[in-house]
């Protein structure tokens, strides 16, 4: 299984980057995680300084979102649309992708998905696959006004 340190997800987002401002070819993860780039070009200078990109910390208390983890984020939705895991996720999402569109709804996915691995890491969640697919779609849902807010 891949299983990339905190700098090596960083080093191959500024990969890409850098690949794509060359004009290099790039695989096809690296084409996946670019189209997420490109909508973010916010992060465009970060990535194009891998050196800055690497020793950044990024402190929720300071009130810095985490770039990387965004970026890493979008690309673990759109695995999860691929594969419909948890089953039912597709269809949430193109619900709520004709309500505005695929970005946005990516951004209310992974505000569902953010908050059901709080809630796990937290305990206010049982940590079984069940509980963690139940609260996660159940968030989607009450995203698109289908079920009662909890």
């Amino acid at each position: 299984m891949f299983n990339p340190s905190r700098d090596d997800v960083r080093r191959f987002f500024c990969e890409a980057w850098r690949k794509r401002r060359a004009g290099e070819v790039v695989t096809p993860l690296e084409g996946q995680a670019l189209k997420w780039v490109d909508r973010h070009p916010e992060y465009h200078a970060l990535l194009g300084d891998p050196e800055a990109a690497i020793g950044a910390d990024f402190a929720i208390d300071r009130g810095q979102s985490n770039p990387f983890l965004h970026l890493s984020m979008h690309l673990a939705i759109e695995e999860q649309l691929a594969i419909d895991q948890p089953p039912g996720i597709r269809a949430l999402f193109q619900q709520l992708a004709a309500q505005a569109d695929e970005h946005a709804a990516q951004h209310q996915t992974m505000e569902c998905l953010g908050r059901v691995l709080w809630e796990t890491q937290r305990g206010t969640l049982p940590a079984d696959a069940g509980s963690i697919n139940d609260a996660y779609l159940g968030c989607l849902q009450r995203q698109l006004g289908l079920a009662r807010s909890a």
